[in-house]
């Protein structure tokens, strides 16, 4: 019989899609949470256990008891994948994991500097049955990151010039990785997941405007300003220093490339930004 898929980040944006649509595909979840109280945020019935990157060997054998399958992903705190992701890794092949799908990120095999290139290394070096799941921007960060600007000041403050993303909805990336475990055909193979629609942040104003009933503009700071902007609302220095790389990427058309791969991998085409306004328009409001 198969066993369960041990979902790290369970309760975040992407893990707790990869909850939901392994549960609709009638596939057992544990969910690892942080601490107890987090697993409120799961949907009824589902397995949970409390688990922290860093933990004993024994605690992490304990942590995967049970399971067969592993959906792994870096918190965004854990620079030193080494001491703290490696390990897990390690423990998953000790105890006979037939596949570890990490989220890593776009782009990543130009990118040594990132710690998820580090960890794409690792799973090859160890010969770990990897699956790599390389996503585009999250259309969620309009609804999580920028809501407030959104919501408050009615507009897109970015400093992404006139350059084109193919933002992906979080949910296709839980629907992808719900398909990846569970058909055979997968392993040691990595998919870059894009939407199918690449558009610049003036276009994305435009379609909340249309549904949101209100004046959406997209303000286009320079780096300068933006940054500049994030230091004054107290953002860490490090946060600061990663936005900035962030959108140098954008600006570069990097994830400008629209593609089709969560049609072909689900069966089903990518989530439109206009259907993810009418979704989260909530959020906004």
């Amino acid at each position: 019989m198969s066993g369960s898929v041990f979902v790290t980040g369970s309760t975040g944006i992407v893990g707790s899609a990869v909850v939901e649509n392994l549960r609709a595909k009638g596939q057992s979840v544990i969910a690892a949470v942080r601490k107890e109280t987090d697993a409120a945020s799961l949907p009824p019935g589902v397995e949970h256990r409390v688990f922290e990157f860093g933990a004993t060997d024994d605690e992490v054998d304990a942590a995967l008891a049970g399971a067969d399958r592993l959906f792994l992903m870096r918190p965004p705190a854990i620079e030193d994948v080494a001491t703290y992701l490696f390990p897990l890794i390690d423990a998953a092949r000790r105890n006979g994991i037939r596949q570890i799908v990490f989220l890593s990120l776009q782009g990543v095999q130009g990118n040594r500097k990132t710690p998820h290139y580090a960890v794409e290394q690792y799973l090859k070096k160890t010969d770990a049955p990897y699956t790599s799941l390389r996503p585009n921007f999250f259309m969620q960060n309009l609804s999580s990151t920028y809501a407030a600007d959104i919501r408050e000041r009615s507009e897109i403050y970015l400093p992404a010039g006139r350059a084109l993303t193919a933002l992906i909805d979080a949910r296709d990336i839980g629907r992808v990785a719900a398909a990846v475990f569970s058909e055979d055909g997968h392993l040691r193979k990595a998919y870059t997941l894009s939407g199918e629609q690449s558009m610049g942040y003036r276009r994305v104003a435009r379609i909340m405007t249309e549904v949101l009933g209100r004046p959406i503009r997209y303000a286009r700071p320079s780096e300068k300003e933006y940054l500049a902007k994030l230091a004054g609302d107290g953002a860490p220095a490090d946060y600061v220093a990663v936005q900035k790389m962030i959108y140098r990427v954008v600006r570069w058309n990097i994830s400008a490339l629209p593609n089709r791969a969560v049609r072909k991998l689900t069966g089903q085409p990518a989530t439109t930004m206009r259907q993810f306004v009418e979704d989260y328009r909530n959020v906004w409001s």
